[in-house]
């Protein structure tokens, strides 16, 4: 779910970059960071899925509600992400890593019980920091700038669902 969460981060921060026209120089260094892309995007996918999977089998109300956001704001990410992508002809996998399939499916074997959603929130919380901390690299040493400029618009939407995630296992440590 890390890796989901550097994926989703990722994609998020190309997606709200917008999108204008590529310098020589950009098109260039798009082929530099065509694994952060890449990467964002299947985190994206991830997330996506760990938020659908939250709305059908988490027991709390605020994972629900936070998986709910996660969908939401990861498919307008994507969607961004797939643009950028298009327009510097980088190819995206079609599905999430294998790794971020396990994690979704150890999370979905709690389905139905409290434990699943301690073990969703705790993933979701370590995807996210590792998440930011991919987004924070891009940002420092990313060749292209559209990409530099996507993460950089990513991030506070990462940063906040940590925030939502942060909050939620509060109430549920509370109950």
């Amino acid at each position: 779910m890390i890796a989901v969460r550097r994926v989703a981060a990722a994609t998020m921060l190309a997606a709200l970059a917008g999108i204008s026209a590529p310098s020589a120089f950009a098109e260039a260094a798009a082929t530099d960071d065509a694994p952060f892309l890449k990467a964002v995007h299947q985190g994206n996918l991830a997330e996506i899925a760990a938020g659908e999977d939250a709305g059908k089998h988490a027991t709390a109300a605020c994972v629900k509600t936070v998986g709910a956001i996660l969908v939401r704001d990861h498919r307008k990410l994507d969607a961004d992400v797939k643009a950028l992508a298009r327009k510097l002809d980088v190819s995206l996998p079609a599905a999430p890593a294998p790794a971020q399939q396990q994690a979704l499916a150890a999370v979905r074997a709690k389905a139905g019980t409290s434990a699943y959603n301690t073990a969703w929130l705790k993933t979701e919380a370590t995807g996210h920091v590792e998440t930011l901390e991919l987004i924070d690299h891009e940002i420092g040493t990313g060749g292209n700038a559209e990409v530099k400029a996507a993460a950089r618009a990513a991030r506070p939407v990462v940063a906040r669902h940590l925030e939502l995630i942060r909050a939620c296992e509060a109430d549920i440590s509370r109950s």
